[in-house]
């Protein structure tokens, strides 16, 4: 899951260089070829609208941040969680002298993937 993180934040750094550059590229081609013309929309104003939506980009990244952050720490208290109530069950089945009917295939594939997923925590 962090990969994917990673690799969603490493594409919005990318789309913010592509946004400089863009902005840089109509910069340098409006001084050099188009001169500004009555009648015709404002380059300049086409730019600050650029400018515009590379903001709200911006804010959209870091809304993301901000998820991002409270989906690790939601996932951290879930193991957490998780492992606190496993333990309890076998102290449980200690204090019981409860012997269980061994796990059936599906549970022993939910438990790996389970102990799986909290090691990569």
């Amino acid at each position: 899951m962090e990969a994917e993180v990673d690799k969603l934040e490493l594409m919005f750094q990318k789309a913010d260089s592509d946004l400089d550059y863009i902005q840089y590229r109509l910069e340098y081609e409006i001084k050099t070829d188009h001169p500004v013309t009555a009648g015709k929309k404002n380059p300049v104003t086409l730019l600050k609208e650029l400018s515009a939506i590379k903001s709200r980009y911006q804010t959209l990244h870091a809304r993301f941040k901000s998820i991002t952050t409270e989906q690790k720490e939601t996932k951290n208290r879930i193991c957490a969680t998780v492992n606190k109530t496993m333990t309890m069950i076998q102290e449980l089945q200690k204090q019981t002298d409860l012997e269980l009917s061994p796990l059936s295939k599906e549970e022993q594939t939910a438990a790996e993937q389970l102990k799986s997923f909290m090691s990569d925590l």
